[in-house]
């Protein structure tokens, strides 16, 4: 198969190029593809001619988004729609990577595939904006939303949770609960994925669920840095700590998944805490 990844140069986007080793693959950076540019996006479909592209290049700073909602929506939304129009043309299908912020997290079971997206920020408002232009643009399409992405590459909690220990300590919030997912575990579920042809909405996190606490906590012991000070806050704690005039993203309280369309299939990702080892193990 014939695959072209939008967003190459992030952590996802490093990690399928691997995944799909056995494929012919295009792997395009934010700067070689701007996703926003709709003749652009369309051109290089035509010049590379995939089978199936997946979409995951995104603005993913929360904050930013609050801040830019604009933007937010010009990359999330506009560029999600360019990226499916051109597969339309193409004739190929899109896998579109999205999140768990496309939830407002009142319920307190894991969300199905089913249930009603309503985010509570700009940057899930934005993502959810691009999954419904991804599934007004073609049938050929496979919604993914996945959770608390982190890898070898990039910035993101496991990094900064680090970087706060080297400082002396670290605040982890008791109260937004989701799943940690590795970057190559999600990769290796999408190589799988696109060669089903099941196209749907699908919820693919590592297994489990945990507060950036309880993440936090696990990151310090797999470091071995166990010893460092980790003290519990609520959301509303953290909120306040921050700067005055801080564009803070309200977080769903509890946004985790359930695989039931992937584990349908035989797909299903490891748990969180053994991931996470790995992780720390071959980094």
């Amino acid at each position: 198969m014939r695959v072209l990844i939008t967003g190459g140069g992030g952590q996802l986007g490093r990690d399928l190029q691997a995944a799909l080793g056995r494929h012919t693959v295009l792997s395009l950076s934010h700067a070689a593809l701007d996703i926003t540019d709709a003749k652009t996006v369309r051109h290089a479909l035509e010049a590379f001619e995939p089978d199936v592209v997946i979409h995951t290049a995104a603005l993913t700073d929360t904050t930013r988004c609050e801040r830019e909602p604009s933007l937010a929506h010009a990359v999330n939304a506009i560029g999600a729609r360019n990226v499916a129009e051109a597969c339309h043309h193409a004739g190929a299908a899109i896998a579109y990577v999205s999140t768990n912020e496309v939830f407002d997290g009142a319920k307190r079971t894991p969300y199905l595939e089913t249930d009603a997206a309503h985010p509570m920020n700009a940057y899930g408002l934005s993502k959810l904006e691009g999954e419904l232009a991804v599934r007004d643009a073609l049938a050929a399409h496979y919604v993914v939303r996945t959770s608390w992405l982190y890898g070898h590459a990039g910035n993101h909690f496991v990094s900064k949770v680090l970087r706060a220990a080297e400082a002396g300590s670290v605040t982890g919030v008791t109260d937004e609960i989701a799943t940690p997912t590795w970057t190559r575990d999600l990769a290796g579920a999408l190589a799988r994925l696109i060669e089903t042809g099941a196209f749907g909405v699908y919820h693919l996190t590592d297994a489990g669920e945990a507060s950036r606490y309880d993440w936090a906590r696990e990151v310090l012991r797999l470091a071995r840095k166990a010893d460092v000070p980790l003290r519990p806050v609520t959301t509303a704690e953290f909120r306040a700590s921050l700067a005055p005039g801080a564009a803070a993203p309200a977080k769903p309280p509890y946004s985790v998944l359930a695989n039931t369309a992937g584990a349908a299939l035989g797909i299903e990702l490891q748990p969180w805490r053994e991931a996470l080892a790995e992780f720390f193990a071959t980094a």
